[in-house]
């Protein structure tokens, strides 16, 4: 779809693909009962193992999801393993990517007795699993990062949109920025995006100055310059902040902007994604000084290298999503209560410590994660602000 242009342009041509795997993932969705409050989940004996079923894409046509897949799987083995003074039994079953077999997978799981369930990766697979796990009172703990689906039974791992505007913006208004612009795709991520952009620019003192959309091509994209350009003048933003991914749209503005004007001398850049992957991203002119969030660096290197020397192979950018799971689950087990598992328990405000630092789920199925703000400079990250080591201080 795209094939066009030299040099920087070449890289947004080859990333630019029509929905980054996490947003595969989104999904019309459905109405989940018990989404204002519902069973609060299954009583555990701490004294036995736990049952714990894992709902990963094993199975899956693409071979992509279905290295997603092992690495999911691998995780949450890796996670099983570090547990002390909790005994989980895995129950690993496959979903080939599809709701439907997610849901007939829960189910099963339920019949072998699982007392929670984590996974499925994709948005309209937890979906369907949580409206089936309702009436059987089992909470759900999905890989996805679409915060439009959690509640109830329903909770969602992924660093949602909502959790990083709101640290993006609290820094730039805590740096002197009042107005931002927003840039979005036309796309479900991009009509989250600027959602999530608005809500926390409300939340933090600053204006929305305007928003920008754009088709979800290369074309849209070029014919969104000038208008973005224009906007940003006349609207005496200070900040401009774009929904797209390194995957999509970004590499072609992170180009084109500064070369019709509102590169980042012009304006603040930031972004709702992140901007160190793959590495030939840090070159991008537009890019250079921009904010964006990165999870704990430290604990994040940490879970890397044990994952590659245990396995093999880098883990995947959400692998560590099954191993936060496993190991929340683990800390709730730990207590020695039989309420460990349910929703009172599994939203305690302490949170838990993950592969990319602290986080915890809130009781609107949603989460918020303890992330850095870091930027670019002279082709290489720099972090301007790290990740709190907990909750109750630094911005939480």
């Amino acid at each position: 779809m795209f094939a066009v242009l030299p040099d920087a342009r070449k890289v947004a041509s080859r990333l630019f693909v029509l929905m980054s795997l996490l947003w595969l993932a989104a999904c019309d969705g459905v109405a989940v009962p018990g989404a204002s409050g519902g069973g609060s989940g299954q009583r555990i004996d701490t004294s036995a193992p736990i049952p714990v079923a894992l709902l990963v894409p094993h199975g899956a046509a693409n071979s992509g999801e279905a290295q997603l897949a092992r690495d999911l799987e691998n995780a949450a083995r890796l996670a099983v393993a570090d547990l002390q003074g909790v005994r989980i039994d895995l129950r690993v079953y496959g979903t080939a990517g599809q709701a439907a077999n997610a849901q007939q997978a829960a189910l099963k799981a339920a019949a072998d007795g699982a007392k929670i369930i984590l996974g499925p990766l994709h948005a309209e697979s937890a979906n369907a699993v949580a409206v089936a796990m309702a009436p059987r009172n089992v909470n759900v703990l999905a890989f996805s990062n679409n915060a439009t689906i959690a509640g109830g039974n329903l909770f969602v791992l992924g660093n949602t949109f909502e959790d990083t505007a709101d640290r993006v913006l609290g820094y730039a208004r805590r740096n002197g920025k009042s107005k931002v612009l927003i840039v979005a795709s036309d796309n479900l991520a991009g009509q989250v995006g600027q959602e999530a952009i608005a809500k926390a620019a409300a939340r933090n003192g600053m204006s929305v100055a305007g928003r920008v959309g754009y088709q979800f091509s290369q074309q849209g994209v070029v014919a969104a310059v000038p208008r973005v350009v224009s906007t940003a003048r006349s609207s005496g933003a200070d900040t401009l902040m774009l929904t797209s991914n390194t995957a999509g749209a970004l590499p072609l503005f992170a180009q084109m902007l500064p070369e019709n004007g509102l590169g980042p001398d012009a304006i603040q850049w930031a972004g709702l994604t992140r901007w160190d992957q793959p590495p030939q991203t840090l070159s991008l002119p537009g890019l250079q000084g921009g904010w964006f969030t990165l999870p704990d660096t430290a604990r994040a290197t940490q879970f890397r290298n044990r994952f590659k020397a245990t396995y093999g192979n880098d883990p995947h950018a959400i692998a560590g999503l099954a191993y936060d799971g496993i190991a929340a689950i683990g800390a709730l087990a730990r207590s020695g209560r039989s309420d460990a598992l349910t929703r009172g328990s599994l939203t305690q405000s302490a949170g838990f410590q993950g592969t990319g630092g602290a986080f915890r789920l809130l009781p609107d199925g949603s989460n918020q994660r303890a992330m850095a703000i870091a930027t670019i400079r002279n082709n290489q990250i720099v972090v301007l602000d790290p990740a709190p080591r907990s909750f109750g201080r630094g911005g939480f």
